[in-house]
């Protein structure tokens, strides 16, 4: 099912009987809650604007301010917010007005899903109906909590680590709006409890069964007459993009890590061992690492045969339906491909990416070279930034200071507004074969993933190594913090030589990294920034785990000799960041919010 498609139906079907008047004279046609049980296409409505505030980014933009990269657009939002204009009454990471706008939609379909008739000609799809939609509204509110956690949970004055108002019925005229906030671990618990609810309610995915399969249909709704066809009207292909029972689990891992990350953890009632064991609950239903996708980099945005084909993919647990444009290309492309550059990876998410032996380039045993720096480097890079001297779109992107084979020079370093500010441009997530030109525009589907496998298996490791160390399966599942790092790097072709043949010594340094729980932690880190770098992690991750906020952006300054053409490398400062790691690990209640409510306090700083 698709839910944007749904929105908008419903959106058209809201606004043709807001506008009967147009035709004839009609009675008042303001619906209120009471009367919506009679009608349930209006009570679904409360459920479809609750996917509608689904707080998923689908473009890049919080990587702008953080060490991954800057903007050259002076008026972004994220820029000023990074360089010393965040506030609480200024804060473009907020999420509550939107949270709080999709759990009031929830609980309020949640009050009616029970009066309402959605099959009233047949008990079993009446039963199955109310499931189904109580499960995902259950799901929708847990993502809502979650995001409110991850952008204004924070220790207050009173030295306690609190979350925000916790609200499971919806508010009216006569509700006490004056309401404090509740703990950290009791947000946290709610969360996992609203997970709980949609598992227990939901399959696990929405798929037609077969004839011969009927025995999969539940007990319940069996004796209420359930028949194959009802259960594929209800649980069936048609509902898939819907929150499932897998979608439900994997968010409830994601809050997992979230609570026993450094920055929550000593209140939040959650340790890394739960965690582990909760992202492995996900990672075992696709059968720990024989599930591992081996091209789940890079393939879900590069195949560019299954994306026209509006194909699933493996390494995709989520996402948002499939969209044609050109809009991320307009944005990020080079200027002399007619886009704006507007994302442009930092020379501190560069030097992330380690030699194809694996090693940092800061290890002396690396063979990094600073005057041929992108030589020998993780595959990865390629695939996520467009360096100097990159062939994109048949196109030879010069992002030093002097002209292309071409002469151009627009895609040159602070050579025009729409120019690369870093010496970088980004690559990730764009299709080479849209075209953003408005005379000859092309455009092209690209996929939103909202959960990637990827991220969960990073996840598991983390959380593994934090509990119980590199090469300790605690969970009992097969496979260890270590196994997925190898995995991942593996599948990147690290431990190779230029021409991607294995190396004598194999991946050396993760077997160093092995031997050391803080080594590995380091390493797990690193690789979660490569693998979901433009993705819209980096931010909250520096903040979880504490880790500094304030490290100057810097760029690649690249100079040719005109008789020898030899090229000079200067790394260059590039924007300067102005966060205070005092308190700013912890986002701030909005300003206007603690002003009205007396009982709302403010995080400690803010």
């Amino acid at each position: 099912m698709k839910t944007r498609n749904i929105i908008f139906y419903f959106i058209g079907l809201l606004a043709f009987c807001s506008c009967q008047d147009m035709f004839e004279p009609a009675d008042e046609n303001n619906r209120q809650l009471e009367d919506l049980p009679k009608e349930s296409s209006y009570a679904h409505g409360l459920l479809i604007y609750g996917y509608d505030r689904l707080p998923y980014q689908t473009t890049t933009q919080t990587d702008i301010a953080t060490d991954d990269a800057v903007t050259n657009n002076k008026n972004s939002n994220y820029l000023l917010m990074a360089t010393g204009s965040w506030a609480s009454d200024n804060n473009p990471m907020s999420q509550w007005n939107n949270c709080k706008d999709g759990i009031q939609y929830v609980n309020s379909f949640l009050q009616i899903v029970e009066k309402s008739s959605w099959a009233p000609s047949a008990e079993s799809k009446q039963l199955m109906f109310i499931d189904r939609l109580k499960g995902e509204a259950f799901g929708l509110r847990a993502i809502f909590y979650y995001y409110l956690l991850q952008a204004h949970g924070g220790y207050a004055n009173d030295g306690k680590l609190y979350g925000v108002p916790l609200l499971t019925k919806s508010e009216d005229g006569s509700s006490d709006f004056n309401q404090p906030r509740a703990t950290f671990a009791e947000c946290v618990k709610q969360c996992f409890a609203d997970c709980d609810s949609a598992m227990a309610l939901l399959p696990l995915d929405y798929k037609d069964i077969q004839i011969g399969e009927e025995s999969v249909i539940p007990e319940k709704y069996i004796k209420k007459g359930a028949n194959l066809s009802g259960f594929n009207l209800v649980f069936g292909d048609k509902a898939r993009g819907l929150i499932s029972g897998r979608i439900a689990e994997a968010v409830k891992a994601q809050i997992a890590l979230l609570a026993a990350s450094p920055a929550f953890r000593a209140e939040s009632g959650v340790t890394s061992e739960e965690a582990a064991k909760l992202c492995a609950n996900v990672l075992k239903r696709i059968g720990g690492m024989e599930g591992f996708d081996q091209a789940g980099n890079i393939n879900w945005y590069t195949n560019t045969t299954k994306l026209n084909a509006l194909a699933n993919f493996d390494e995709i647990l989520w996402r948002e339906d499939y969209r044609k444009n050109a809009d991320q290309e307009a944005e990020n492309f080079p200027p002399t491909l007619y886009g704006s550059g507007r994302v442009n990876p930092s020379q501190n998410l560069v030097d992330a990416f380690p030699m194809r032996s694996g090693r940092p380039i800061t290890d002396a045993q690396s063979g990094y070279d600073p005057k041929d720096p992108y030589a020998n480097r993780d595959p990865r890079l390629a695939y996520n930034v467009i360096c100097n001297g990159t062939i994109f779109r048949r196109t030879d992107i010069i992002t030093g200071t002097y002209p292309n084979s071409g002469n151009e020079t627009d895609d040159n370093i602070n050579s025009i507004s729409t120019s690369t500010r870093t010496g970088y441009y980004l690559r990730k997530l764009l299709r080479d074969d849209a075209n953003p030109l408005g005379s000859s525009k092309l455009e092209q589907q690209h996929i939103y993933p909202r959960i990637r496998y990827t991220e969960l298996f990073l996840a598991y490791a983390e959380a593994a190594n934090d509990a119980w160390g590199p090469k300790v399966d605690g969970a009992n599942v097969g496979f260890t913090a270590y196994d997925v790092i190898k995995a991942i790097r593996e599948r990147a072709g690290l431990g190779t030589n230029e021409i991607g043949q294995p190396l004598p010594e194999g991946d050396a340094y993760l077997e160093e990294c092995a031997s050391s729980q803080d080594k590995m932690t380091n390493l797990i880190r690193n690789e979660r920034r490569i693998e979901l770098c433009f993705e819209n992690k980096r931010f909250w991750d520096l903040r979880r785990w504490q880790m500094p906020l304030n490290e100057t952006v810097k760029g690649m300054k690249i100079d040719r000799d005109e008789e020898t053409g030899e090229l000079t490398y200067t790394i260059i400062d590039v924007e300067e960041r102005k966060y205070d790691s005092s308190y700013q690990y912890y986002g701030p209640i909005p300003k206007e919010e603690v002003l009205k409510w007396s009982n709302l306090q403010q995080n400690k700083g803010w």
